[in-house]
């Protein structure tokens, strides 16, 4: 049994406690504001998979979490007696071109050569709610997808926690380690790991979302189209979303770039338009030097996992279970992509084929 803090109660941070915890050690989470007021703390809350072709071990690595994540889900529910909002409804995507709809009709068979039994690709001519006139060419409804509550998720994360007989800790930042230590701060994570990896390795990309009173029945399935998601959660409010930025003021204040979303979403489902917007919210995402999570050990006493960016909810059961094995000086079994040298090795651009010159026959 090994004491070890957690930084971070966030989604990453809570996650890895409760396996850390189920996994036999002592277990305290020391937060600098409140559980979830990262950006585990948004609207959104999609949890979608890769398109299934040009498959790769990063892609097969994300499909596992997303297949996972009902049965963990409902374990975390069982133990803290609250709801995650988590639900496998699926997603509907809109087809506005020919030639998008020619290539996901070819995705039906990817999906049965990639994806397990029962998950289905496939292309039908509309899809309730939607507006013909953003899918002239038929709609995507793939049966994978699935929707959580971000909040909920955190709460529910954080009470089984202390019913594992953890510590949450909240108000407490951190400067200094001492200990063992496993830096899951999301954004927070740049002054402590700054040591280690070197300063700017962890950044924030803004996110901005919305939530609506209604418009679409609760079970709907998730539906992303012209880069917004629209997510119909548990409780029959929509959510709305999200912006991408990299460059911002203002990094918790919504904007034009928010109303922007709202008129796509308004022209995929035009029943949202008659909706109240019950909040408008803007936040950081944390985004390692590549878009993956990172994962790894740092030194004999330091871990991190962190990073994310877009996709920390669908896979952060599956973080934590190989943090564990990290912790156990096992093989973590996860993608090169996630470690922390992988992130500090700058990615060669590959040219394009146009761009190599023909080589002169020799011989």
């Amino acid at each position: 049994m090994v004491n070890i803090t957690v930084i971070g109660a966030g989604v990453y941070g809570l996650s890895c406690a409760l396996a850390l915890l189920n996994d036999g050690h002592q277990v305290r989470v020391l937060e600098k504001s409140r559980v979830g007021q990262g950006a585990s703390g948004g609207l959104v809350g999609a949890l979608s998979p890769h398109v299934p072709e040009d498959w790769n071990i990063r892609k097969q690595f994300q499909l596992g979490a997303l297949v996972s994540a009902e049965k963990h889900w409902a374990e975390v529910e069982a133990l803290s007696n609250l709801p995650s909002g988590y639900g496998r409804v699926g997603r509907y995507i809109p087809l506005n071109d020919a030639y998008e709809a020619e290539k996901a009709k070819g995705r039906c068979a990817g999906a049965v050569r990639l994806w397990p039994k029962g998950f289905d690709w496939r292309v039908l001519p509309d899809a309730p709610h939607i507006a013909r006139e953003v899918a002239p060419y038929g709609v995507v409804h793939e049966t994978l997808s699935a929707r959580i509550s971000p909040r909920l998720a955190c709460a529910a994360l954080a009470a089984a926690v202390l019913k594992s007989g953890g510590e949450v800790i909240e108000n407490h930042p951190v400067e200094t380690l001492e200990g063992i230590n496993v830096i899951a701060a999301g954004i927070g994570s740049e002054a402590l790991l700054s040591p280690f990896l070197g300063e700017g390795k962890i950044r924030g990309v803004k996110g901005q979302s919305a939530l609506l009173s209604g418009g679409l029945p609760a079970g709907s399935p998730v539906i992303y189209g012209n880069g917004v998601y629209i997510i119909p959660h548990a409780d029959g409010r929509v959510a709305v979303g999200a912006t991408s930025e990299n460059k911002f003021l203002k990094p918790h204040s919504t904007d034009a770039l928010l109303d922007a979303v709202l008129a796509k979403a308004y022209a995929i489902v035009p029943a949202l338009a008659a909706a109240k917007v019950l909040e408008r919210h803007a936040g950081l995402r944390p985004r390692a030097p590549k878009p993956e999570a990172m994962l790894g050990q740092l030194d004999a006493h330091t871990f991190v996992a962190t990073g994310g960016f877009k996709t920390g909810l669908g896979n952060a059961h599956v973080i934590a279970a190989a943090l564990v094995r990290l912790v156990r000086g096992e093989d973590p079994d996860i993608p090169k992509d996630l470690s922390p040298t992988h992130h500090l090795t700058k990615r060669v651009k590959q040219p394009m084929p146009w761009q190599i010159s023909a080589r002169p026959e020799t011989g």
